[in-house]
């Protein structure tokens, strides 16, 4: 559930509130009991550290890796890199392939090759990035080739094939962690991971107050909404934000599945609502990519949502609050 707060800003209480860099973003946790916080924070790292070692496409020895070096062959995995591409395939088929989980070669042809804190960074004042064709590889939609099986735990993907389960994994790990906290502390929780927001257990009086903007690190006082959830999830897609430089040209990393290159979009951010993280992620980056026509994809499915426009301009969709 949506609804629109009065005020502007968030309230960063830090007896109730722990955040740290991991996965190469910004992880926060807030409780409503201030008391189960270090547990909380306890378990979130875990949860970081099992998602990091599953479906790490910056670790060697991570198994996802392995599974991309292995492309051709039948390769034994995990759990929970079992659960991560069965969510990556179901957002693939929810959007007729706009989001895409075998986009790894073409991230890696545009430069994405190391953790984003490692990356020449650009900000949002340079001009968005062009479709290049030096940069761009053609990118024929194989996920339907993938073939997942559940016992024993284990993926085939076609030769040349690179799996990046980016944004649905770390969506992932915010659901389950948020759910495991809420369990074992019994506390209401709420996740966040890079701006993609879990919540779970019982919420506080008014709601979790999140302020929805361009950048998860802008400050309450940045141009955008401040809103307030119940349950499930809110997730923003952004291209102003995780830019860097390759071979001269300002690259993005939400791409478009048609060319492998950075996706030329109407929407500079969309930040949508959902039963869960997970579905409020798969939403927004399939809006970016879809463009105009994600009004109306948003609205049939019945989706909460905020799209801005480069110029600032704001179209929402499903009940999603006025601003004040």
């Amino acid at each position: 559930m949506l609804a629109p707060r009065h005020h502007c800003g968030v309230d960063n209480n830090q007896r109730d509130t722990a955040s740290w860099e991991a996965l190469g973003t910004t992880a926060l946790v807030r409780v409503a009991d201030p008391a189960r916080l270090p547990r909380a924070r306890a378990l979130l790292s875990e949860e970081l550290d099992a998602i990091d070692l599953a479906a790490s496409r910056f670790r060697p020895d991570s198994e996802l890796e392995q599974v991309n070096r292995q492309a051709g062959q039948f390769t034994r995995i995990g759990p929970l890199l079992h659960e991560a591409i069965a969510v990556g395939l179901r957002a693939a088929a929810l959007t007729d392939g706009a989001v895409d989980p075998t986009l790894g070669r073409a991230l890696r042809i545009a430069g994405y090759t190391r953790d984003y804190a490692s990356l020449e960074h650009v900000d949002e004042t340079e001009p968005r990035p062009a479709t290049a064709r030096t940069l761009s590889v053609r990118h024929d939609a194989g996920w339907e080739q993938i073939e997942l099986a559940g016992d024993p735990p284990g993926v085939l993907i076609p030769a040349g094939m690179g799996l990046d389960l980016g944004a649905t994994a770390k969506a992932l790990c915010a659901d389950r962690a948020a759910a495991r906290i809420a369990a074992e502390t019994g506390t209401g929780v709420l996740v966040s991971l890079g701006g993609d927001i879990s919540v779970a257990g019982a919420p506080p009086d008014g709601g979790w107050a999140i302020h929805v903007t361009d950048d998860h690190r802008a400050g309450p006082d940045a141009h955008g909404q401040t809103v307030a959830i119940l349950a499930g999830g809110l997730a923003t897609s952004s291209t102003t934000t995780r830019r860097w430089r390759h071979q001269g040209q300002v690259m993005h990393h939400i791409l478009d599945p048609a060319t492998g290159a950075p996706v030329e979009s109407p929407w500079r951010t969309v930040s949508v609502t959902a039963a869960s993280c997970v579905d409020a992620n798969i939403a927004s980056t399939a809006s970016i990519v879809f463009g105009q026509r994600a009004i109306e994809w948003l609205s049939a499915n019945g989706l909460a949502a905020r799209l801005v426009r480069h110029d600032g301009g704001v179209v929402t969709t499903g009940g999603w609050p006025p601003e004040h």
